[in-house]
């Protein structure tokens, strides 16, 4: 189990911001968080992966 954060998610996004990628984040329609932790909050890798695939087909076009 591969957990990122929001510095994770950025390079994910294709080194969107900081604040983009937490805006990102907070949409209604991405992941929950497994966990809260006091650095912030974290999701799986994977779950995150599945919602870029989804909403952001553009970044996995050449994968």
């Amino acid at each position: 189990m591969e957990l990122v954060g929001v510095a994770e998610i950025r390079v994910m996004l294709g080194n969107v911001s900081r604040q983009r990628a937490s805006v990102v984040a907070n949409q209604r329609n991405f992941p929950e968080p497994i966990a809260v932790l006091a650095m912030g909050k974290v999701w799986l890798r994977s779950d995150v992966e599945a919602w870029i695939r989804e909403h952001r087909p553009e970044l996995t076009a050449g994968s």
